[in-house]
């Protein structure tokens, strides 16, 4: 009899091709355990593929500076803290609080220990605070789902200018509204395998069939949803150019 423990082999994501470029805000859609968050962590590379590989013309960031904010400081020392960070000077800092404190639009509360903040005040401060730094490719999982008009108004309003100026968002939400709301276009992810990448509309439109027929227990028409997607899917390649560069080509 052996004492050596099996081991089982489960693979979070199936092979797939993806392009963003700049100016995108890309929403990821998906039920729970479906991939997205193995994906953002493959893309700002918290972990590493199995196979194939991936390109950024820049590090990526993702939303949570969790690691770096003291829980007992209040969310205005923490706003230095984070910002530190990810490396900010103390004069960039000075120079961005006014406008970091405003998207977090959290008053006097501000003041208060982070321990005391709800989680989605908590969350709209990180936010304010990776945004601060004018990323070229951001990535936010599950950060945005609480807050009501006016912050979504704000976030919307921050987003469309780190779009502007070159940056690229990814978003992660179950809220379809906020994707519908933030997002140019919409990747949709399902037990691994990549459905739909395209049009924001066109993707909740058809997601919400998907989830639809689940819930109602028709696992037959669910199924021959996600084929259909499937078989529609356009492939992207990536061919090399020179070292250090790729292009995308449409299969």
């Amino acid at each position: 009899m052996s004492g050596r423990e099996s081991t089982v082999k489960i693979n979070a994501l199936k092979e797939l091709s993806l392009v963003a470029y700049q100016g995108e805000a890309i929403g990821v859609i998906g039920l729970n355990g479906s991939g997205k968050s193995t994906l953002m962590n493959l893309i700002c590379g918290k972990i590493q593929p199995t196979t194939g590989a991936i390109y950024a013309s820049s590090t990526p960031i993702m939303l949570g500076v969790s690691a770096a904010l003291v829980p007992d400081l209040s969310g205005a020392h923490n706003v230095i803290l984070g910002c530190l960070a990810m490396g900010l000077t103390k004069a960039q800092i000075a120079d961005r609080h006014e406008a970091i404190m405003e998207l977090a639009g959290l008053g006097s509360s501000i003041n208060l220990p982070m321990r005391s903040y709800s989680a989605g005040m908590a969350s709209r401060l990180r936010f304010a605070i990776a945004a601060a730094i004018d990323p070229e490719i951001l990535i936010i999982d599950e950060a945005l789902n609480t807050g009501d008009d006016e912050f979504r108004g704000r976030t919307k309003q921050r987003m469309d200018q780190l779009r502007e100026q070159a940056g690229c968002v990814f978003l992660v939400s179950h809220s379809l509204k906020t994707i519908q709301d933030l997002c140019t276009r919409v990747i949709w992810i399902d037990k691994g395998d990549l459905l739909f990448d395209g049009d924001t509309e066109t993707a909740l439109g058809w997601y919400r069939k998907y989830t639809k027929e689940l819930a109602g227990g028709d696992r037959f028409a669910a199924a021959k949803i996600r084929r259909r997607m499937q078989n529609t899917l356009d492939t992207v390649s990536i061919e090399p150019l020179q070292p250090g560069r790729r292009r995308s080509v449409r299969a």
